[in-house]
């Protein structure tokens, strides 16, 4: 960019005349690399300034300061976020020096044209998934990075103008989503690259301009015992060979519910001969139907929203219901009824343990159908599944788990709303397959799984941290 552009905005933001905002959000409007006077005129049109006098004097001194340069900072990007001298390194958990992360093929992307710049972001994704991440990440005013097992991995020292970043993450889209994306500033949809790739896109508009994040959805659905959960195996083919009831899958950003979630349908894809209807935003694993009939639904595309697909489902014949999240009141109002009049209903929240999942699921309800919803809740919900990912010893993730199963006593606490007691419940009901979470990780401590650290940072239960050293 041109520096008297670059003086004109830094010299505006030293005199208040407009806000960095105001000025990324002129920068993008116009596209490409405007000049200092249509930026003014935009600001001008916007009426983001109402003194005209006061720019071209703005102007005339960004000139004269352009003449020696460009501003030793871009003023486009905050001062919180400029690359500063990078920290000491610190002591790396593998044994083994971390493998490079692939080449940031777009930091020429200013003089790409669309098709040369989709084609680079497509294999950029590509090389990510063969690299190993989970996620990509490309937005204004940052370095482009990638995580892998929980961990940063920067692609690029250069961080993303406004331009670019908008250009990066919306290269890709249809017509119609370009549009709902700069008309909402959000966008959730599911990216397919050939036949064997796919991926769930959020898009979003930050201070700055555009960002995007990708996550890599796994080509091959893994079984329940390759996620980790071999030791509990037998507890959770029971919770799925019933025919009504609800399951949940809970647990934090993150930690593999949606991977979980998949297993599961194809577990009952080939063990049973029914109808699965899921619901999702958006669909991330395909299933192909096996032995059972499986109908996909994307909240977006195919159905306004996750209450509206599940009122619809009922309709349809449904054995299997599967609900991608379970976030409001009148979807989990919906998913208990279903549960309660004959289909085995899966979905999943957000929270970290059993007692806050039940928690959570009751709070949404007013005061006055409480009573009756802890009845039903209580007669309904077969067994609550939370996960973690923890960093292993060597590298890579480890799964720990913590299982509730709605055994009678489980069943009482939940009507009665006695949900305090459900740990001490809880950690006498192993018989019935049941787990607690600080004990699921202190298992993994011993077997030298996780780290002692590792372990101390997510075990709450004072016995048992006292027993770690």
């Amino acid at each position: 960019m041109n520096p008297d552009t670059l003086w004109f905005v830094q010299l505006g933001l030293e005199q208040g005349l407009f806000t960095r905002v105001q000025a990324i959000r002129a920068r993008i409007a116009l596209g490409g690399r405007p000049g200092m006077v249509d930026l003014a005129q935009k600001l001008i049109d916007d009426e983001v300034v109402t003194d005209s006098d006061a720019l071209e004097r703005l102007g005339g001194l960004a000139a004269q300061k352009a003449r020696k340069g460009a501003p030793p900072h871009d003023p486009f990007v905050a001062p919180e976020d400029r690359i500063q001298d990078p920290p000491p390194p610190t002591p790396k958990r593998e044994a083994t020096p971390a493998t490079p992360a692939p080449p940031f093929a777009l930091d020429g992307a200013a003089d790409m044209d669309d098709r040369a710049l989709g084609a680079a972001l497509r294999e950029l994704l590509t090389s990510s998934v063969r690299f190993g991440a989970s996620d990509l990440h490309l937005t204004t005013g940052r370095r482009p990075f990638l995580r892998k097992e929980r961990e940063i991995r920067f692609l690029s020292e250069r961080i993303l103008s406004p331009e670019d970043a908008l250009r990066i993450n919306t290269v890709l889209l249809t017509a119609e989503q370009k549009k709902a994306f700069l008309e909402d500033h959000d966008l959730d949809y599911a990216l397919a690259v050939g036949e064997q790739e796919r991926y769930r896109v959020n898009l979003l508009f930050h201070k700055d301009g555009a960002a995007g994040s990708y996550r890599m959805v796994p080509k091959d659905v893994r079984t329940l015992q390759d996620l980790g959960f071999a030791s509990h195996i037998d507890t959770l083919k029971k919770m799925l060979s019933y025919h009504n009831g609800l399951v949940l899958i809970t647990g934090p950003v993150g930690s593999g519910k949606t991977t979980t979630l998949a297993s599961m349908v194809d577990y009952l894809n080939q063990t049973r001969s029914d109808h699965i209807i899921t619901v999702e935003d958006p669909i991330e694993v395909v299933q192909r139907s096996k032995g059972c009939n499986v109908t996909q639904r994307q909240v977006g595309d195919h159905t306004k929203t996750f209450f509206t697909a599940l009122k619809g489902a009922l309709r349809e014949d449904p054995d299997v219901i599967v609900i991608g999240e379970l976030r409001d009141l009148e979807t989990i109002e919906m998913s208990v009824s279903a549960a309660e009049t004959g289909h085995l209903v899966i979905g999943t929240m957000h929270t970290s343990d059993a007692a806050t999942t039940l928690n959570r699921l009751l709070d949404v309800f007013p005061a006055a159908q409480l009573t009756q919803i802890r009845a039903s809740v209580a007669e309904s919900l077969r067994g609550i599944v939370c996960q973690r990912l923890l960093p292993a010893q060597g590298g890579g993730l480890v799964m720990a788990c913590e299982i509730l199963v709605n055994t009678v006593a489980i069943s009482n606490l939940v009507r009665e709303g006695k949900t305090t007691g459900l740990r001490n419940t809880m950690e006498t009901g192993v018989r019935d397959g049941m787990c607690l979470m600080d004990n699921v990780i202190f298992g993994l401590w011993q077997e030298k799984k996780v780290s002692k650290e590792t372990a101390l940072s997510n075990i709450t239960n004072r016995t048992l941290r006292a027993r770690i050293t």
